[in-house]
């Protein structure tokens, strides 16, 4: 029989919406989905903490872009400390390092250091409402790499989103003076807007590729591999970064930043082992959907949690909110919602 030529009302769609979804539930275990809600709940608290820690290191005193960088990277053993007893509780086997899967591991370790440094120097210039509104172009390149690397679709809705995030961004860059800290230059708010872009589209590349050694090296096997992987890119992000930190000198200004960081020591190392913490579980996060689900949910959700970091800082760090830059932010809620549209629907027509 023919299908009905004529055109689906809302109802009609909304119901075939609840019965894709729904079939889509049924599908997995009740654990996969307990780990998924798990994990985006990681990503979406763990990752606005770590960036508003970031920007307290700054605002109170702190000024290495090479220590707020290692912070990032420097609580890799946690993952690890998961990862060891699930060999035990689950009786899996260590994955077999082969020269594929280390170099990967390398340079997904190297661009996460690079990534992180990147995102430092937007931190140190930027309030973290805008850096964080900044962050939201990861969408874009998450998508285009995504499209490039693991095939994912783009269609017109993520083209859409694509432009409109695009010029909520602009709209940012041509009210730049609302926002800029005093003590901040032209020439350092240009350096923080050109390096938070970047970082971003570093962040689109690393998720896909992340993805790409799921599929082609380490398969979707157990959750495990979520776990080494990220204990073994964090580690050669790690050493990267230590390294960098050792030429720059910049482990004995530690204690020079201490004691003149406000409110003290204690105030310092609290600063930067909870940004220890809150890293590795929004990264652990972010890994963890990438295997559960794929690049356009672990995408839609990493940008999500930019007007959630840009409400906290307005809320928490007395960051200034200018008309433009509210006007920014329904934009890209706008173009979040046209991606989120243009990719969910679209898993019922490959079913």
């Amino acid at each position: 029989m023919d299908e009905d030529p004529r055109p689906k009302s809302f109802r009609d769609k909304c119901d075939a919406f609840r019965t894709m979804a729904w079939n889509t539930f049924e599908s997995k275990p009740m654990s996969h989905w307990i780990l998924l809600t798990l994990s985006s709940l990681a990503m979406l608290v763990a990752f606005p903490a770590s960036s508003l820690l970031s920007r307290v290191y700054y605002s109170d005193g702190g000024k290495s872009k090479w220590i707020i960088s290692w912070v990032a990277v420097a609580g890799w053993p946690i993952p690890a400390l998961v990862l060891i007893p699930t060999y035990f509780v689950l009786g899996t086997f260590p994955t077999p390092l082969t020269l594929k899967l280390v170099s990967s591991y390398v340079v997904l370790g190297f661009l996460t250091a690079a990534d992180n440094l990147m995102y430092a120097y937007g931190y140190a210039y930027l309030p973290a409402s805008t850096a964080s509104l900044l962050g939201s172009t990861s969408l874009i390149f998450c998508a285009l790499f995504g499209y490039l690397l693991v095939k994912n679709k783009i269609n017109a809705l993520t083209v859409n989103a694509i432009i409109l995030i695009t010029a909520a961004m602009a709209i940012i860059a041509l009210d730049s003076d609302s926002d800029r800290y005093g003590y901040v230059t032209d020439r350092q708010y240009a350096l923080g807007f050109m390096w938070n872009i970047l970082g971003s589209l570093l962040h689109g590349l690393i998720f896909a590729l992340s993805e790409l050694v799921f599929i082609k090296l380490l398969g979707r096997r157990s959750f495990h591999v979520v776990l080494e992987q990220q204990v073994m890119v964090s580690l050669f992000g790690f050493v990267f970064t230590t390294i960098g930190l050792i030429v720059n000198d910049d482990f004995r200004g530690m204690s020079s930043e201490a004691t003149t960081f406000r409110g003290g020591k204690s105030s310092y190392i609290s600063v930067l082992v909870w940004g220890v913490v809150t890293f590795q579980l929004g990264v652990l996060g972010g890994t963890a959907v990438l295997f559960l689900a794929s690049t356009v949910l672990a995408g839609v959700l990493n940008s999500i949690r930019v007007p959630l970091t840009s409400i906290a800082a307005v809320i928490l760090l007395n960051d200034p909110m200018s008309g433009f830059k509210i006007l920014s932010l329904v934009i890209t809620f706008w173009g979040f919602g046209s991606y989120i549209y243009g990719n969910y629907p679209q898993s019922k027509d490959s079913s």
